[in-house]
């Protein structure tokens, strides 16, 4: 046994060394340049005395090839003077920019025909019908659209033709090719069972504070999965797939084989109840199974308000995890994947429990910002209720935060990036290269105020860009399993809160300057090694049997 002097000693400097960092590579750092960019939306939601609850849930957002010129352009969901299916006014239309490289946009909302409908939430592209142009879903209250790409600058409202039925209120979405057929799906989360007449007091009577309601006082919806029949219309298979048998209060969904038997499965974030993890058993069936998972709730048993959702390879071990943003006081959960669809709560140990717990989280992203090989992370904050200094302390506005990977732990880094000084009702946020520089960039929304464009400017490593092309398996090769240097990459579209990026795998490289190997995994199951010919480079990658 140690003598109590030297037990201390030795204590104390282990304490002393766990809370001194060792050095570290540079913070990457960026710029807000909405100013002269081009992008002048801002998120118009309508807010009233009445405090709707959908006043203050939209925000999602998508980065994707609309015209095929090889750069992401950006599309924004925007809110409505009313839950009506008829837009109020341009000052309501969705926008969608085209980039003209430079960080310089040119709204092209009117030409391409996607002004909208609806209180819109959220988006999510995908090439459905694989004729080499992206399509977008817009989910909604009043109203999902689904717009088909024709190709030419144009989109088509082919919604009531396909056969995509509403809901009360749909948040967000994302496309999966649940049966491998080669033909994406659609899975659409649903939040509430609310109309304005549904709509009851809350808050402090005395006071005469009204604020937005808590879920609870609502009820839930099922989700909806409507399956590609292959000629350009869908059957809603929710019933028979079990998905319709589960009543939760959705907010987004991520997509990846979580379980490794290469089928899609679908995590779906649920607002104050526990979360759903459907898994995919045979194609056509769904079983949901988060409890058993340990991604229902957090390791402390309570559900917490699970709002947008991020999968990655976090833990580097070729399995996805899965990490949540939710409200201020119950962390953001970050879902360690240990293998045979079972979870840990692996928060605490990366050091994310501190630096969430005092943030509200929307919008989120696991994107490797530095190029260093490991996934950071990325959110966009605000509380849920405007008047909530009226009640806690907290603050109702708040600046984005990017907490850094150092190797299984993260680091808070917000104020060294630039993002401290930018306070908003942050609402949706994705990451994605706009400028092809191998550095990812940040857009985020805020309710009743301009787009946030932020410009990667600060130091990062080498990288590469994977862009897959499938024949047997759908065009995109979402649902295909990109493994790098024993990293795994999940490609999907889905991502944070009721947003969406149709983009290139990204891959940080840190200081290596030899050629990685690629390990592609198809949707069709057909495997594919391929020795990358570069590095800083994009690189495509064509399934065998073109």
């Amino acid at each position: 046994m140690f003598p109590l002097r030297l037990f201390t000693a030795v204590a104390l400097l282990g304490m002393i060394a766990l809370a001194s960092p060792r050095a570290q590579p540079g913070v990457p750092t960026f710029e807000n340049v909405q100013a002269g960019s081009g992008i002048d939306f801002t998120l118009a939601h309508a807010p009233t005395a009445d405090k709707r609850l959908i006043e203050t849930m939209p925000g999602g957002l998508a980065a994707f090839d609309y015209d095929g010129d090889g750069k992401l352009d950006l599309f924004f969901a925007n809110g409505n003077a009313s839950p009506a299916a008829a837009k109020a006014g341009p000052t309501f239309h969705n926008r969608l920019y085209r980039n003209l490289g430079g960080f310089k946009f040119e709204d092209v909302t009117e030409a391409a025909g996607v002004a909208g409908r609806g209180f819109a939430m959220g988006a999510a592209v995908a090439d459905y019908d694989n004729d080499g142009h992206t399509d977008l879903f817009v989910p909604a209250v009043g109203g999902p659209t689904l717009y088909r790409n024709l190709g030419n600058g144009r989109f088509e409202d082919v919604t009531a033709r396909a056969g995509i039925t509403s809901s009360p209120w749909s948040v967000a979405a994302a496309w999966l090719d649940m049966d491998r057929d080669g033909r994406l799906d659609l899975f659409v989360v649903n939040y509430l069972d609310w109309s304005p007449t549904a709509d009851r007091f809350c808050g402090d009577r005395l006071r005469d504070l009204r604020v937005y309601c808590h879920p609870k006082f609502y009820t839930g919806l099922p989700n909806q999965l409507f399956r590609n029949k292959g000629d350009g219309t869908f059957e809603d298979v929710s019933t028979p797939s079990g998905i319709a048998a589960h009543v939760g209060k959705g907010m987004s969904a991520a997509v990846a084989d979580f379980d490794g038997d290469g089928r899609d499965d679908v995590f779906v974030t649920n607002d104050g109840v526990p979360n759903f993890l459907f898994r995919n058993v045979d194609g056509k069936r769904f079983e949901e199974s988060a409890l058993l998972a340990g991604v229902a709730l957090p390791a402390f048993g309570r559900p917490v308000s699970s709002m947008g959702v991020a999968v990655h390879d976090v833990t580097a071990d070729g399995r996805p995890d899965v990490l949540v943003t939710a409200l201020k006081g119950e962390t953001f959960p970050l879902y360690v994947n240990d293998g045979q669809l079972m979870f840990h709560d692996g928060t605490h140990q990366a050091r994310l429990a501190g630096p969430t717990s005092v943030r509200s989280g929307w919008g989120v992203a696991l994107a490797d910002l530095d190029n260093d090989g490991r996934v950071d992370v990325a959110t966009a904050n605000s509380h849920v209720n405007d008047l909530i200094e009226h009640f806690e302390t907290s603050s109702y506005k708040e600046p984005n935060a990017i907490l850094l990977n150092r190797g299984g732990t993260f680091e808070d880094v917000t104020m060294q990036a630039g993002l401290k000084s930018a306070v908003a009702a942050h609402r949706g946020l994705i990451a994605a290269d706009l400028d092809a520089d191998g550095r990812l960039d940040l857009v985020t929304t805020s309710l009743g105020g301009p787009v946030e464009l932020w410009k990667h400017t600060g130091p990062a490593g080498h990288w590469i860009a994977i862009r897959l092309r499938g024949t047997a398996s759908n065009r995109d090769g979402l649902g295909a399993t990109v493994t790098v240097g024993g990293r795994a990459f999940t490609v999907t579209s889905a991502t944070g809160y009721a947003s969406s990026v149709l983009a290139p795998v990204h891959v940080g490289l840190g200081g290596a300057t030899a050629a990685p190997k690629i390990v592609v995994t198809w949707p069709s199951g057909r495997a594919q090694t391929v020795e990358a010919p570069g590095i800083d480079r994009l690189i495509e990658i064509t399934e065998p049997g073109a």
